[in-house]
């Protein structure tokens, strides 16, 4: 929830709260529980995700042999396999980076070298 909606519940609240106790009650519960879960938009740079990506590598990569196999992978029918350009059963350093930097270029919509929470989001959906 961005910062003005959080505002405008608020400020709704408070005029509800004017015209009936209950209903305020009400608005204020809905209020706050949209506060809650409130999480802050962000922005990440291909830089950054890069790294990002580099160091998701290095944890799935548990036995260190600059690959991972189907048996790293968090699940066994994981997608991530698709990574596997040359289909020797194993994703490469250079397949996962060149994969996942593809993923982040397709979430970039205005392709301004950084995605926002906001275009991360319409990717996920």
């Amino acid at each position: 929830m961005a910062r003005t909606e959080v505002r405008a519940a608020i400020a709704l609240a408070a005029l509800v709260a004017v015209g009936g106790c209950g209903s305020a009650k009400k608005a204020q519960a809905k209020a706050d529980a949209r506060a809650a879960g409130f999480v802050p938009p962000s922005v990440m740079s291909r830089l950054d995700y890069g790294g990002v990506v580099e160091r998701r590598f290095r944890a799935l990569d548990r036995n260190g042999d600059d690959y991972i196999t189907p048996d790293e992978l968090p699940t066994k029918d994981s997608k991530l396999m698709d990574l596997d350009r040359n289909r020797d059963g194993k994703i490469s350093a250079s397949e996962w980076s060149e994969g996942m930097l593809a993923r982040f270029d397709r979430m970039d919509r205005n392709h301004d070298g950084s995605v926002t929470s906001t275009e991360r989001d319409i990717d996920h959906h």
